[in-house]
């Protein structure tokens, strides 16, 4: 067991860079994806919704052969850690905004009008008054998120990135004196690890935020 857990351990670092990159992708995009789902224009937010429900309803890992095997700039195509960074930051940028879209949505409406009333612009408003409340109140949404997607990075293994499920799939390739499952519960093992730290502050967070409104 512990030659299957350091050979598993040394994929942690990639498994880590996979998820916050993906996830920090994600929060920006995501930004400007909500706003385009709140436009006034109608064109502009059946275009944006029409984007996220398309990218929610492929699966990730399809997702991931697409832009692996399918993206191509002249003669050089896409390494495996790019093309898992850019399909994973995609999803979550799609899952991200809406998670945005539902904060901005719980704001009272009145408040808008009160502060134009009070000179500020919409501009001002959104920034300075609507966000730092929607910020918070998405929190708690976001870390729930970003627990799924320590998870989901996994699939990056599918095409060659050397995280915690690559490194454990060549381990029991290469022993076959060593039972197969050895690696893969080093490797739920440390998800665990990674995941219950993130789940019990998403959850206090959002307790405290209750418990604060």
């Amino acid at each position: 067991m512990a030659e299957a857990f350091l050979a598993v351990i040394i994929g942690l670092p990639m498994t880590l860079l996979v998820t916050a990159l993906a996830f920090t992708t994600g929060a920006i995009l995501g930004f400007p994806i909500m706003l385009g789902m709140r436009s006034r224009f109608v064109v502009v937010r059946l275009v944006i919704r029409l984007m996220v429900d398309i990218i929610r309803a492929v699966p990730p890992i399809v997702w991931l052969f697409l832009i692996y095997f399918g993206v191509q700039i002249g003669s050089i195509r896409l390494d495996s850690l790019t093309a898992a960074v850019i399909g994973l930051g995609l999803i979550a940028s799609a899952y991200l905004a809406e998670v945005y879209r539902g904060g901005y949505s719980t704001l009272p409406k009145g408040q808008t009008e009160a502060s134009l009333a009070l000179g500020l612009t919409p501009t001002t408003t959104f920034l300075r008054i609507q966000t730092p409340q929607a910020i918070r109140t998405v929190l708690p949404s976001m870390s729930t998120f970003l627990l799924a997607l320590v998870k989901d990075s996994s699939i990056a293994s599918t095409i060659g990135v050397m995280d915690l499920v690559f490194r454990a799939s060549q381990f029991a390739r290469q022993n076959p004196d060593i039972p197969g499952i050895a690696p893969f519960l080093v490797a739920a093992a440390v998800y665990l690890i990674i995941s219950i730290p993130i789940a019990i502050f998403a959850r206090r967070l959002d307790a405290k935020l209750k418990g604060a409104g």
